[in-house]
């Protein structure tokens, strides 16, 4: 998938995105994909439909706390499923860079 994305960011004229990004440090969460000067991440949802770690209660829970702490901290997530990553996820990836200012210049 790595490939993937990094050929369809290229394509979309879209900054190449850090992978596996770590935030809220001493927290080990991470990013799927990030654009960190922006403050964009995308997280690829996996296992919607076959009860994967996102849907069952504990996972779905942490993901509760780990979205809820990156928006505090000014993250715009977004989220899409593999099925989508490439309509869905990327455009509004697309969309969310456009709106964003870079997070070193003022706001």
């Amino acid at each position: 998938m790595l490939t993937d994305v990094l050929l369809l960011c290229r394509a979309l004229h879209v900054p190449a995105p850090v992978a596996e990004h770590r935030f809220a440090p001493p927290r080990r969460w991470r990013f799927d994909w990030a654009w960190p000067d922006y403050l964009v991440a995308l997280e690829v949802e996996g296992g919607a439909f076959i009860g994967g770690r996102h849907t069952r209660g504990a996972g779905f829970l942490k993901d509760i706390e780990k979205y809820s702490e990156a928006a505090i901290l000014g993250w715009c997530v977004v989220r899409c499923t593999p099925s989508t990553l490439t309509t869905h996820g990327l455009d509004r990836v697309q969309r969310a860079l456009k709106r964003a200012r870079p997070s070193h210049l003022p706001r």
